[in-house]
């Protein structure tokens, strides 16, 4: 019987490989992108026995390779089923009047123009087939604007939208359009954001227990489980101790 097939972008880390390996079990074939070549040989290792991998290693940035790469799947690859939009990064955490335009280029062309490229490249195959599931992640600052975020959660804002229109656009083609927002998720984000400044990441953690990214991958499976009459269109989920962007109890 032939497998199902998920594309997971950004499956080297966090949310991106939970929900690769979540996909796996679930028995679907899987497309794997992300830098780090080392990573997806390592994902490819702990995928249970019968499942196909395809680990494809590029940049969402990069337009002409994700157009050159995914827009060419070999034909046993081609119909692409699941698409998870995850690959995302924040860079840098401070106010508008100070922030670097190098990392507001690296958030905009990550967190939307990458996401639009893997679009691009999947979605024509769904619209032909009339069918197919794209899961775009998203965070609680597509939600909320909060202090020193402006053009991290203006990316996310962005994604919001973006997932809304995908729906909207691809309604007549009965293909399932959903968004997942997470609050604060122990990962390698905040190593990310803070430019590899390991103390401070860790900071963000203490005092009270943050999402995990198989959390998320529990949702991404729960979503993709449901009758063909049902769609999880917009789903925010936080840690119990977190109430909003900025509204977190900690106990230090």
């Amino acid at each position: 019987m032939k497998h199902k097939i998920a594309l997971v972008t950004g499956a080297t880390s966090g949310i991106g490989r939970a929900c690769a390996l979540t996909l796996a079990k679930m028995g679907y074939d899987l497309i794997a992108t992300g830098r780090r070549g080392e990573r997806l040989e390592e994902l490819g290792k702990e995928l249970p026995e019968g499942i196909r991998f395809l680990p494809l290693v590029f940049d969402v940035r990069d337009r002409d390779q994700v157009l050159a790469l995914l827009g060419n799947l070999p034909s046993d690859w081609a119909a692409v089923d699941v698409l998870i939009n995850n690959a995302g990064n924040a860079h840098g955490l401070g106010p508008i009047q100070t922030g670097q335009v190098e990392d507001w280029d690296a958030m905009l062309d990550i967190n939307v123009k990458g996401l639009l490229y893997i679009s691009k490249a999947i979605i024509p195959g769904m619209t032909e087939r009339n069918s197919g599931h794209i899961i775009n992640i998203g965070s609680i600052a597509g939600k909320e604007v909060y202090p020193n975020g402006n053009v991290y959660c203006a990316s996310k804002h962005a994604v919001d939208a973006l997932t809304n229109g995908m729906r909207i656009d691809l309604n007549p083609f009965g293909i399932k359009v959903m968004g997942i927002h997470p609050g604060l998720v122990e990962t390698e984000f905040s190593l990310v954001r803070f430019k590899g400044d390991e103390k401070r990441a860790e900071t963000i953690y203490q005092g009270y227990a943050p999402l995990l990214a198989q959390d998320i991958a529990d949702i991404v499976e729960f979503a993709l489980t449901r009758p063909p009459h049902v769609v999880l269109a917009d789903v925010v989920v936080l840690p119990t101790a977190q109430a909003s962007a900025t509204v977190i109890k900690k106990n230090l």
